[in-house]
């Protein structure tokens, strides 16, 4: 039977959303989608409004330029939130991981999962939202670490995060971006951590995240991330792109839900950087009393 005119522009629509969407979460304007996919930027637009009749192979190749799988941009009618870190899980998964998956869906039973253990705190936020100059002050008042996993995947593979990125594309560095986070989390020490922006786009890496560190979303205004990108004299990926606040706005559009699932939100709009610390600092007060509390840490006066 066939779809109706209706149902496939529909189809056209939220597959539109989709591109879109995953574009905005991995940071990329339509000119670098275009440049490295090798489709036009134009029809990347009419892609994104729904109008675009577009082929499984051009649909292939968008996909890989922004390290993504091709059914992740194919519309669902499938209403689970998480469906995505399942998979990915499901792909990492070794055969005994399966099996037993396998076993505890059909209703055989597991143990309890245990809690992660504690590694610290995490900053989130999209690039100039002061997870580098905040995290710094946090972690020295606190006697912590401070580490920025951007640094640490740089270190880890002795090139930049632009070289990584060029010359592996997305899906090479967020791989490298995942071992580095489990390679931090095996040293077994306290830690302030800040990430990369997008972050949030690797399901698997960013419940890790979650699930070993007090994770804190730093937020800031759309104006004043641009502004102090620029102060940082960084661009990337948006540098020579005239709509690049437009693309900025998408960009924090999208991420918003992913952010939101940090456990706490400290708001810098507006504030100096002794203001915003002041705020992050408060913000880390129950957390650090409760883990002392809970694994006999040690108690940081604040």
């Amino acid at each position: 039977m066939t779809e109706s005119p209706d149902a496939e522009s529909r189809f056209l629509e939220q597959l539109g959303q989709r591109v879109r969407t995953m574009r905005a979460l991995r940071g990329m304007s339509r000119k670098v989608l275009a440049k490295v996919s090798g489709i036009s930027e134009r029809y990347i637009a009419q892609l994104e409004s729904g109008k675009g009749n577009v082929s499984i192979v051009l649909l292939r190749r968008a996909s890989d330029a922004m390290g993504a799988h091709l059914e992740d941009l194919l519309p669902s009618t499938d209403p689970t939130r998480d469906w995505q870190m399942f998979r990915d899980l499901l792909r990492k998964a070794t055969p005994s991981q399966i099996a037993q998956a396998k076993d505890l869906l059909t209703g055989g039973s597991a143990s309890a999962p245990r809690r992660a253990p504690f590694c610290g705190i995490a900053l989130i936020g999209l690039r100039g939202a002061g997870k580098s100059t905040l995290g710094k002050i946090l972690a020295k008042k606190i006697g912590w670490s401070f580490v920025e996993l951007n640094k640490e995947v740089e270190q880890q593979n002795g090139l930049s995060v632009a070289e990584i990125i060029a010359l592996y594309g997305q899906e090479g560095f967020r791989r490298m971006e995942q071992a580095a986070l489990q390679q931090l989390l095996a040293r077994n020490e306290l830690m302030v951590l800040a990430t990369g922006g997008g972050i949030v786009s690797e399901p698997l890496t960013f419940d890790q995240v979650l699930s070993s560190f007090y994770t804190i979303w730093l937020k800031a205004e759309p104006e004043e991330h641009m502004a102090r990108v620029r102060r940082q004299g960084d661009l990337r990926p948006m540098a020579d792109d005239r709509s690049a606040m437009t693309e900025l706005r998408n960009i924090l559009l999208s991420r918003e839900p992913l952010y939101s699932r940090a456990t706490a939100v400290v708001d810098t709009a507006g504030l100096s950087v002794d203001a915003a610390a002041a705020r992050l600092i408060d913000a880390v007060r129950p957390v650090l009393q409760n883990e002392a509390r809970s694994f006999g840490l040690r108690s940081v006066a604040l």
